[in-house]
């Protein structure tokens, strides 16, 4: 974010992109505010166009916070100030491809409190993010085992029993047991990176790390 202050194309790409990625738990915010679900997605897509308009990355100031809050609170003062007339405003440029049937199933599982249902979601993107890009390294061969086995402990489902998952895949309970710890040593990697991208020091990331964990267990 901070290397893009200075290119003004890019600034405009890292706002749809850093927005879009985060769509999800910004229309669920918008849901639990009380929103119907074709105003809350034009509430989101509101916030893009504003937010590309003010070109937030450049006056983004680091020392005011993390990403996260940074969107959330966005979105708050957004609804706030909202008019009706100001949908048929926004509807065109600055539109994000999304599916409103993923937004609409979260909500069953979302926490109430619109404030807490935003950062649950915001952690399970981040999270499955991270996750994607392990199985890629699997299929590319960067590491090598039943990528299956972590896909099954790290998504946020009952996880089998080890004993099960060894005998599926012809491995000892040891061998899965290890298999499983490298496993999630280079998933926390690639989600800290993550995390990393969203605040301005290590300190922070380790802070917002632990929030997100908290995120997921207090859902």
């Amino acid at each position: 974010m901070l290397a893009a202050k200075g290119n003004p194309e890019k600034r405009r790409a890292l706002t749809e992109e850093l927005v879009g990625s985060r769509w999800l738990p910004l229309y669920v915010y918008a849901r639990q505010r009380g929103l119907p679900p074709d105003r809350a997605e034009d509430a989101v897509q509101g916030l893009l166009v504003q937010l590309i308009e003010h070109d937030f990355v450049e006056k983004l100031d680091p020392a005011r916070g993390r990403l996260r809050g940074y969107l959330k609170r966005a979105l708050q003062h957004y609804l706030v100030n909202l008019h009706e007339h100001e949908f048929a405003d926004k509807r065109g440029g600055g539109r994000v491809a999304v599916s409103i049937e993923a937004g609409e199933a979260l909500l069953l599982a979302a926490p109430a409190d619109p404030g807490a249902a935003f950062d649950r979601e915001w952690a399970i993107d981040v999270f499955e993010s991270a996750l994607a890009e392990l199985e890629r390294e699997f299929e590319a061969g960067e590491r090598r085992g039943p990528v299956d086995v972590l896909k099954s402990v790290f998504r946020f489902e009952a996880t089998p029993a080890y004993e099960d998952l060894a005998r599926a895949h012809g491995m000892s309970v040891s061998q899965l047991k290890s298999f499983v710890h490298r496993g999630r040593k280079r998933f926390r990697e690639l989600v800290l990176a993550r995390v990393t991208d969203t605040v301005s020091t290590a300190e922070e990331a380790e802070s917002e790390l632990a929030e997100l964990f908290h995120a997921l267990e207090g859902a």
